[in-house]
């Protein structure tokens, strides 16, 4: 019998890619959803009809307790979150409760559905844990690139949460004997990532300027470096770490970065357009306090875990540029 993976977040880019991802493995892969109606649990059963929904809320304890326990998995992957940085300063209350709670909630229903005591003696077979963690805890950077013992200095509210769902997750390994792991992910994205994140925000409107329904497209800090790869490459390291013998923690990105200046250049010069023409300077869209450049060291994931990026940062542009042409001009569907 095949292995049985939860998976929060499973309405979201990484866990539509992860949910595929461990369907082809041979998985039996549950979601968890607030609530088992509504337009999500419909999208869900469109595009990856074989995962199994059960209820669940990640400030909701016993929810989750009740969830784990239903489902019986062998794997926890926790990838909800508020997963837009911009936004958790407008929301930084809810954004600490979901990215900073939820994941002690779901560490706790572990940990009880799992019969894991103070003692550190973890029964065999016991649920394995991965918490998405993020390249935004290092925030203001203290060396570069960024490796698994760089310091944090989360930038927004986003960050702090995170670092803190980062550490409970460390920390649960460590008294309880828990087979929990962090990836410390940097930027991944796809055409599946939300409208609202640079990398869709530029491609929709190189679209809709390509077909005549936009003229400008409004930014804010071009000179950001960040390290960006794709979403179906980096669920495929989160799968390896939660199955190796030892749990440990690993960064996963390429080791490149690109400017958001470079993002525009490559998505405008896909439909022939200079960049230049078109995107407008926007002070409203830069951030409280900036993150001016992520690098990922991924040399630990390269030589542990055996994985490396497949597709390379034009491709990934490209991709997703093509993906929204192809949308809006209606011979697709939205992602």
């Amino acid at each position: 019998m095949g292995r049985r993976a939860l998976i929060t977040g499973i309405t979201g880019q990484d866990g539509f890619y992860l949910a595929g991802h461990l369907l082809a493995e041979g998985y039996e892969v549950w979601g968890l959803v607030r609530g088992q109606s509504g337009s999500r649990a419909s999208q869900i059963h469109q595009t990856v009809p074989d995962v199994h929904l059960v209820s669940g809320d990640l400030l909701d304890q016993g929810s989750l307790i009740s969830a784990v326990d239903r489902v019986q998995p062998d794997e926890v992957y926790n990838l909800g979150a508020i997963s837009f940085v911009p936004l958790s300063w407008q929301q930084a209350e809810l954004t600490a409760k979901v990215n900073g709670l939820g994941v002690l909630g779901m560490l706790e229903a572990v940990r009880v559905c799992g019969g894991i005591n103070a003692s550190r003696s973890a029964p065999p077979g016991q649920i394995r844990f991965y918490q998405a963690s993020s390249a935004e805890m290092f925030g203001k950077v203290r060396e570069t690139p960024q490796h698994e013992g760089t310091p944090f200095h989360p930038r927004s509210p986003y960050g702090v949460a995170k670092a803190y769902g980062h550490f409970l997750t460390q920390n649960y390994r460590e008294s309880y004997g828990m087979h929990a792991v962090s990836g410390i992910l940097f930027n991944h994205e796809s055409p599946r990532r939300g409208a609202e994140f640079v990398t869709r925000k530029v491609s929709l409107a190189v679209a809709r300027i390509k077909l005549g329904l936009q003229e400008k497209l409004p930014l804010g800090n071009l000179s950001a470096r960040r390290d960006w790869g794709f979403a179906g490459d980096y669920v495929q390291a989160m799968h390896r770490m939660v199955t190796q013998d030892e749990p440990e923690d690993y960064v996963i990105g390429t080791g490149v970065t690109h400017s958001v200046r470079d993002l525009v250049e490559i998505a405008f010069g896909a439909i022939g357009l200079d960049w230049r023409d078109h995107v407008v300077s926007d002070p409203a869209q830069i951030r409280p306090a900036e993150v001016d450049l992520l690098c990922a060291d991924p040399a630990k994931a390269r030589e542990l875990l055996g994985w490396k990026p497949s597709v390379q940062f034009a491709g990934l542009v490209q991709m997703i540029v093509e993906s929204d042409l192809k949308m809006l001009s209606g011979s697709g569907t939205a992602s």
